[in-house]
């Protein structure tokens, strides 16, 4: 086949110039520019023979439209990250980092959907036959009827959908393997993974099959390909993870047909991934038995679920000349804003102390509501005072040094009573949304009232164990 015409397209963000340069002009990005044939894609030999185009009718807005049922897979954390299911005709992508269970998601979501009675098919680039029912006999899913194969032509995928038929569920994994004829140049490029996500999505709106693609992740954890692959899709979505701790995150990042305030909750074990009823148990079933200083339990929002997460705190004298901060979890930005503010208001002297802080569990929290809990792990670890085991805390700390209201505060007080919690260190302002919920609300105001507070607790806590001694006859 015959070249049309070259261009030069960067593989980062997809820009497109007319000559090979060193650094691409539009993301800053070096050596990323590849020479690709400049074809129009799947099916656009038509537009190159100069064929005209028909009219087609219009609809108005009141007309009356049908539709149809969800394809559930009877996974519950990843129906209700999709919305209640995936919508017939809709294509989904989820990326992930290599590893962390993307294929086994999704053979365990074909295994359920394939055995409801629907016609299932996975297509595997990257993986023979072979290797797809090794997974399977794995997690205890060989019985069921999907239908495999590796194949990463799209011409002939589109093909054999197409035969019989139409299929439920289709798996493309994935979709940075796939190429096509039309496109001169190689798989994974800008124009292949394009081209091929236009082919499949058009396939999946004439059958109304519901099109799951598998997308690679670059280095800083986004999607690998250009852009316009996220605006050609219908839903968008996250799998995260820690390797080192067995829970799973899927979260969507674009949703046409639900909500992108959910978040989905598995755990890794030898069987596959396992849906967590109780996130927050989870995170918080590692906690010491006994009250340690610089530990702060948090209540979080993840979209519309309430998570309880442990962040820690240690501030150590340090040996050097510029003190250490280091963060795991959580902004590096924001600790160094409650840091300066806990200075300049609350009277402590940081600057000659080392400051490291980790969100427990390997969670990855983003919200400004952990400011509170994250000040008083660190005040709790630099005056040596264990915080409250029964106390959780959020609010947003300001520049002022007051502490601001935060959203969903009726979630947060009803999943740590839940979990057993009494008492919530939280801004003045915060309502339980006029919810009956039994916790004892503590205001804080601002951050020279919780040092306040946190310091009056160690007076009494080692007044006690004085006194505690005198009786027992010890003395120092």
């Amino acid at each position: 086949m015959a070249k049309f015409r070259s261009s030069y397209v960067c593989q980062n963000c997809g820009a497109i110039t007319q000559r090979w340069q060193g650094k691409c002009e539009s993301c800053g990005e070096w050596n990323t520019i590849i020479e690709e044939a400049a074809a129009l894609g799947v099916g656009g030999a038509a537009v190159r023979r100069g064929v005209a185009g028909r009219p087609f009718p219009l609809e108005d807005l009141s007309g009356a439209s049908k539709s149809e049922p969800r394809v559930v897979t009877g996974i519950a954390e990843l129906d209700r990250v999709a919305g209640g299911g995936f919508v017939p005709g809709s294509a989904t992508l989820i990326g992930g980092e290599p590893g962390i269970g993307k294929s086994t998601l999704l053979i365990q979501a074909c295994a359920a959907v394939a055995r409801s009675g629907a016609r299932v098919v996975y297509v595997s680039g990257e993986e023979s036959t072979a290797q797809v029912r090794l997974r399977a006999a794995r997690l205890r899913l060989a019985d069921a009827p999907v239908q495999l194969a590796a194949q990463t032509f799209v011409e002939d995928i589109v093909a054999t959908l197409g035969s019989g038929d139409a299929p439920r569920f289709v798996v493309i994994d994935s979709i940075q393997t796939m190429w096509s004829d039309a496109i001169e140049s190689a798989p994974g490029t800008v124009s292949q993974v394009r081209g091929s996500v236009q082919a499949l999505i058009r396939f999946a709106k004439a059958s109304g099959a519901a099109l799951l693609l598998v997308g690679h992740v670059t280095k800083d954890g986004q999607l690998a390909g250009p852009r316009v692959v996220e605006h050609m899709v219908d839903a968008v979505f996250s799998f995260e993870g820690d390797g080192a701790h067995a829970f799973r995150l899927l979260r969507p990042a674009k949703n046409r047909f639900g909500a992108t305030d959910e978040v989905g909750v598995f755990e890794m074990t030898g069987g596959g991934l396992d849906e967590v009823p109780n996130p927050s148990a989870l995170f918080l079933a590692d906690r010491d038995g006994s009250a340690n200083p610089g530990a702060a339990v948090f209540a979080e929002v993840e979209g519309a679920r309430p998570l309880l997460v442990e962040i820690q705190a240690l501030v150590a004298p340090t040996t050097l000349g510029t003190p250490r901060r280091a963060v795991v979890g959580w902004e590096p930005s924001r600790l160094a804003m409650v840091l300066a503010v806990l200075e300049a208001h609350s009277g402590l002297k940081l600057g000659q102390y080392d400051v490291y802080l980790n969100v427990a569990g390997g969670l990855k929290v983003a919200e400004p509501a952990a400011d509170l809990a994250a000040a008083a792990a660190l005040v709790s670890s630099l005056i040596g005072a264990s915080l409250p085991r029964d106390a959780v805390y959020f609010g947003e700390i300001a520049l002022s040094g007051s502490v601001r209201a935060v959203a969903h505060p009726g979630l947060r007080l009803k999943e740590a009573a839940k979990l057993g919690f009494v008492r919530a260190f939280a801004p003045p302002s915060q309502r339980a949304d006029g919810e009956g919920v039994k916790i004892a609300a503590n205001p804080i105001g601002s951050v020279a009232t919780l040092v306040a507070l946190i310091a009056a607790g160690a007076v009494e806590t080692k007044s006690g164990r004085l006194a505690a001694s005198s009786r027992g006859g010890v003395t120092n």
